[in-house]
């Protein structure tokens, strides 16, 4: 794969003819971005439920962006489309460009989608300034990424790499109570290609795959940029149903005869927070999140001890031996609860996502194209899992950049310019000029 061989201080601006079909494409991503918000509207903030309405309507919309742009559509067996701009004798395997469409329930418009509509952009402007593709250029709208839908993010890539975990297809959709199988099959997908775990595409057929998604932490509006490159996402370790059983008792019973499961669900989280914090201190970069935490709402009261607790758990590292020793550690913290508190800890289902590590030459590669384009693009971490991280698990060379955002994501108040994401677009553009199309200066 080109990417370049000058030293960074004396690479080539990019052919302003590029550049101005770039800028061009504003009222394309404003038009693209508007319209995946009006099938999302749920105030204050967007659902686009996966394998639902919204998530369906705003395929739809891409699809029709990128007929426009003449590229082929299709749909694979887990109900991804796939928007292909064909080379005419391509000579190399093809580069992905993917990202979804689906977001968390009242979240913001721009998780996922600004990354499947910075693809459809990218190709625009490569037309506009004349150029012809050398290997095919594909956008992928990934389905379900999102893990509130179904208790396991990143469905769409894991259907596509043969990497759903065993039972995967009969979990259930937290509003639809259809399974994973039934919902696919509704959308258009063949779940039973997808039982036997093979790979809906070779890894080792893909070139490349590249993801432009919003930023999860203000690391960009601190640094005053709009854009950097990705150096790795974190894998994680998912328990969304984790239960805590004690004893019900009326609220005057003293302390030594108490079996309160709700204080063993706040010693529990306490105990992973302290985990975190030594972890950090020690440079081993991780996250917990503890996403729902209560007692049974049918049953709790003001004058009852709750024999009973529920909680999810979300922890995260970037490397997988960090994972391993987390989860490890997580066991021993439930074990010495339970029998400080005599309860019963039970962390019950679980999934995990693999690190997602960028591959240096796309990263190099990403940032070169990101000074041709007159960005200063730092390199960063990013604090969220996305579908890049199962590509790269898969041995595909992965490639992300990240996108100013200020107000985080997985809320209604995601803040992204974009001004921000055409800058993104002109470095996505860049590198497709450089490694997947034909010769041309594209002045």
């Amino acid at each position: 794969m080109t990417t370049g061989e000058q030293p960074e201080a004396t690479l080539p601006n990019r052919p302003p003819r590029l550049a101005a079909a770039v800028l061009a494409q504003t009222d394309l991503v404003q038009w693209l971005l508007n319209c995946v918000a009006s099938v999302g509207a749920d105030p204050p903030g967007i659902t686009r439920e996966a394998f639902g309405r919204g998530e369906n309507a705003a395929q739809a919309q891409i699809e029709e962006a990128g007929q426009r742009l003449g590229m082929q559509a299709s749909m694979d067996a887990g109900a991804n489309l796939t928007l292909r701009w064909a080379a005419e004798a391509p000579a190399l395997p093809p580069v992905l460009i993917g990202s979804h469409l689906d977001s968390v329930v009242q979240g913001g418009n721009f998780d996922g989608a600004a990354g499947v509509i910075a693809g459809i952009a990218a190709v625009a402007a490569l037309q506009a300034a004349g150029l012809k593709p050398k290997r095919d250029i594909e956008v992928l709208a990934l389905r379900c990424e999102e893990a509130v839908w179904f208790g396991l993010g990143l469905v769409g890539s894991r259907c596509l790499l043969g990497r759903l975990p065993p039972g995967a297809l009969e979990l259930r959709h937290a509003r639809s109570g259809q399974t994973l199988a039934e919902s696919i099959d509704a959308c258009g997908g063949n779940a039973a290609l997808l039982r036997d775990g093979k790979p809906l595409r070779d890894p080792r057929g893909i070139g490349a795959y590249l993801e432009v998604h919003i930023e999860q932490a203000p690391q960009l509006v601190e640094a005053g940029q709009p854009a950097a490159v990705c150096l790795a996402n974190p894998g994680n370790l998912r328990h969304p149903f984790i239960r805590i059983s004690g004893e019900e008792a009326h609220t005057g019973l003293p302390h030594r005869f108490r079996r309160d499961a709700a204080l063993a669900g706040a010693e529990f989280a306490l105990e992973l927070e302290k985990l975190w914090l030594d972890e950090e201190a020690a440079g081993r970069p991780m996250a917990v999140t503890i996403g729902r935490f209560h007692t049974p709402a049918e049953r709790h009261s003001l004058t009852s001890v709750s024999g009973s607790f529920e909680l999810s758990l979300d922890l995260r590292a970037y490397s997988a031996p960090h994972l391993v020793a987390l989860e490890a550690r997580l066991g021993r913290i439930a074990v010495e609860v339970a029998n400080r508190r005599g309860v019963r800890i039970e962390l019950g289902e679980r999934s995990t996502a693999a690190p997602g590590p960028m591959h240096p030459v796309m990263v190099k590669g990403l940032a070169e194209a990101s000074l041709r384009a007159g960005l200063a693009a730092p390199k960063l971490n990013s604090p969220g899992s996305h579908d890049a991280n199962n590509f790269a698990a898969a041995g595909v060379p992965t490639g992300m950049l990240l996108v100013r955002n200020r107000n985080g994501s997985h809320n209604p108040y995601e803040a992204m310019d974009t001004n921000d994401l055409v800058a993104a677009v002109g470095v996505l553009a860049e590198w497709l000029r450089i490694n997947a199309c034909e010769t041309g200066d594209a002045r």
